[in-house]
């Protein structure tokens, strides 16, 4: 990832803020930092004010002073553009800088990410100072990658975005007939004779008081521009920074599982994916493991960095509980083990005051290096100096992957008559659970992604069938794969348009049903709404049930109403007037097979669901023995990340207590410097980690 660059080892430390701080206080600084083997530090997020404090005048130089500093200590550095927080005169001299919220309010200067991404002063401004910066350290040989903005998010509703929003829908469909046909405009005489009758949909037009828009096509084509306006701005900035350094390597940090931005589509504009990565105590492994694989796979399997971790707590949390012993070594390695080439820190030294002041830091408000977190952060530095290069640039070789799309989740949560219980993500994560529990390797793609080196693809709630998608599974599954649906599958193309012919539409023959109706169910409750009203009165669960492979499942949120066309059943509901209707069925295309899931059922299911898949298949778990064999290790996770010359395998233990696992290969344990002997018992601390790289 940084070979140009020298670097041959895992890249460590985190953001530095010394702006903050006196000259005593960096001198500590610089004798601290390398002390935890900090080897690269991100610098200048949020300077923008001290870089440019008036219109015409620019002063770097308490930026050369920080820079000279970590160079001089052999640190090298993430650059940032500052470009997240703009500073206070602009906001005074240019009002189009702020941002029109959901309800209609013009914003006043205060906080971050408070810039319309259309405004002409913000991209002017933003883009001049990235040019600046790019011209002053043209030279700077040890910034190996250049850090745009900070967590870009937010929506603008202001009159900017509606001119743009305008200008964009012209761009995607040429004439307003085009426009009218495909957001059906004739629902609720919502025909538009003029561009600018389009205005942005918030609650003063199509959310009045409530969660669900009132027009889809129109809501659903607001945030693929939004995505794409705050995209333009990295853009801006990333070819002005290209501008000057052509082979400058340049990166934003996402976050995590984020519904705001369309990341996949981001992903082709940036060099290296980057995230933050936040986990609290209850946060389940799996989740943060579905997290790193996500951002790993926007970039089609290649190594990310984790811009941002906390060494110890977070901040922003209503209850905000410290990491302990060992979690932090923990959280690191799981990154590692799915695809993390650089692992840092939010940040280096707690601030004195502002709204992060009680945020983690590696030195805290004492100073001292002699504090718990300190220790621990030093001893994995250590860590990672002997494990060299072995980890850097190993991808996963995985054989069955999960499609995830931003405007299907958008498109999903945001029309109405689609039951408020289903989460898009949350669907996708009962799948990824239970690979993850039986330590099966997994990528996460999206529907645009070639399915054809995988023998397993699980496309759940795949509600949006683009252009072309159809066909390109229908030859996938016909050469051999196993492609899995759930229910809302198949109810709209790109546009959110309704796919003619019932449900689910043109998927119809692929998963050999039809879906007549589906029934929406019911949780246990003391009251619901209905128009605003408030309708008490107990409402049983009406939670209906299936059998599989001879054990009964409870089914959760929609039974689908099915007929099938050709498909075998594999289960029926056993309740309600549908009982006996399909919930499980398997078509058959070709040399391959369509499962469909007509329901949502409990994490149990699902891990026999994907055990038969894979045994089907002829997938095995990381060590590529049979799912079975290790049922045992349950708490234990075992990634792999490989390229021509090893197979670097990750043994992470997610509980408290000691476990043991049989490792079935010849190898060296790389944090320890030892041999391993296949069929060797390696022990794992209670939340201990093991780094086994095996030649091939």
């Amino acid at each position: 990832m940084f070979e140009h660059k020298g670097v041959n080892k895992i890249l460590y430390g985190g953001d530095y803020n010394p702006e903050q701080w006196d000259e005593a206080t960096r001198d500590e600084d610089m004798i601290m930092l390398p002390k935890a083997r900090v080897d690269m530090v991100t610098l200048n997020v949020f300077s923008w004010a001290r870089l440019q404090p008036s219109e015409n005048v620019y002063d770097f130089s308490d930026l050369d002073s920080i820079v000279k500093r970590v160079t001089d200590k052999g640190m090298k550095i993430c650059m940032g553009t500052s470009t997240a927080a703009y500073p206070a005169w602009m906001a005074k001299k240019y009002p189009d800088i702020l941002r029109v919220d959901f309800e209609g309010r013009k914003k006043k200067y205060g906080t971050r990410h408070n810039a319309c991404p259309n405004s002409p002063t913000y991209r002017k401004y933003s883009v001049l100072l990235a040019k600046r910066l790019a011209e002053h350290f043209r030279n700077q040989d040890n910034i190996v990658i250049w850090h745009i903005n900070n967590e870009y998010s937010g929506t603008c509703y202001c009159e900017n975005c509606e001119r743009a929003f305008r200008e964009w829908l012209k761009n995607k469909y040429g004439t307003l007939d085009k426009l009218n046909r495909v957001w059906n405009t004739a629902f609720w005489s919502h025909t538009f004779y003029d561009w600018d009758e389009i205005v942005a949909p918030n609650e003063l037009s199509e959310y009045p008081g409530g969660s669900k828009s009132q027009f889809t096509g129109l809501t659903l084509d607001y945030m693929r521009f939004s995505s794409d306006s705050i995209l333009q701005n990295y853009i801006d900035e990333r070819d002005a920074i290209k501008g000057v350094i052509n082979d400058a390597l340049c990166t934003t940090n996402m976050m995590n599982v984020f519904k705001g931005l369309d990341y996949r589509r981001w992903a082709k504009e940036i060099d290296i994916a980057s995230w933050d990565n936040y986990p609290q105590k209850f946060t389940s492994p799996y989740y943060d493991a579905f997290a790193h694989e996500l951002i790993r796979g926007l970039k089609g399997g290649e190594p990310f960095i984790l811009m941002e971790q906390s060494p110890s707590v977070t901040n922003w949390m209503p209850i905000n509980s410290l990491k302990r012993p060992g979690q932090m070594r923990r959280f690191s390695y799981e990154a590692m083990a799915h695809g993390a080439d650089a692992l840092m820190f939010f940040q280096m030294r707690q601030s004195p005051a502002g709204a992060e002041m009680y945020h983690g830091a590696l030195i805290d408000h004492s100073g001292r290096d002699d504090t718990r977190v300190f220790r621990e952060c030093s001893a994995f530095g250590e860590e990672l100096k002997k494990l060299g290069n072995a980890p850097l640039g190993g991808k996963a070789d995985a054989k069955c992957a999960i499609v995830f799309d931003w405007p299907t989740w958008w498109a999903l949560e945001d029309v109405g008559g689609i039951t408020s219980r289903v989460r898009y993500p949350d669907e996708i994560l009962k799948f990824y659970r239970a690979l993850f529990e039986s330590n099966v390797p997994v990528d996460i793609i999206g529907p645009e992604d070639d399915f054809s080196k995988y023998r397993i693809v699980i496309a759940p709630l795949f509600y949006m069938v683009g252009d072309g998608v159809k066909e390109r599974m229908e030859d996938y599954v016909s050469k051999g794969g196993i492609l899995l649906f759930t229910y809302y599958s198949g109810y709209v193309d790109e546009n959110a348009h309704i796919l003619k012919g019932g449900y689910p539409g043109c998927l119809r023959e692929l998963i050999g049903a039809r879906i007549e109706e589906s029934d929406l169910l019911y949780e246990d409750m003391d009251h619901f709404v209905c128009d605003g009203v408030w309708i008490p009165g107990h409402v049983d669960d009406m939670s209906n049930s299936f059998t599989y492979n001879g054990v009964e499942y409870p089914a959760y949120k929609i039974c689908d109403i099915m007929y099938v066309e050709g498909a075998q059943v594999l289960s029926v509901f056993n309740e309600d007037f549908y009982s006996g209707h399909p919930a499980i069925t398997r078509n058959s295309m070709g040399k391959g097979f369509t499962y469909y899931v007509a329901t949502s059922s409990s994490a149990e299911f699902y891990s026999d669901l994907i055990k038969n898949l894979c045994d089907e298949a002829g997938i095995g778990n990381a060590f590529d023995m049979s799912i079975e064999a290790v049922k045992e290790w349950e708490g234990i996770e075992i990634a792999v990340r490989q390229n021509d010359a090893k197979k670097v395998y990750y043994l992470i233990n997610h509980t408290d207590e000691e476990k043991e696992v049989m490792f079935p290969f010849d190898g060296e344990e790389l944090t320890e410097n030892v041999r391993v002997e296949a069929g060797q018992t390696v022990t794992l601390a209670g939340t201990g980690v093991k780094v086994i790289c095996v030649k091939l």
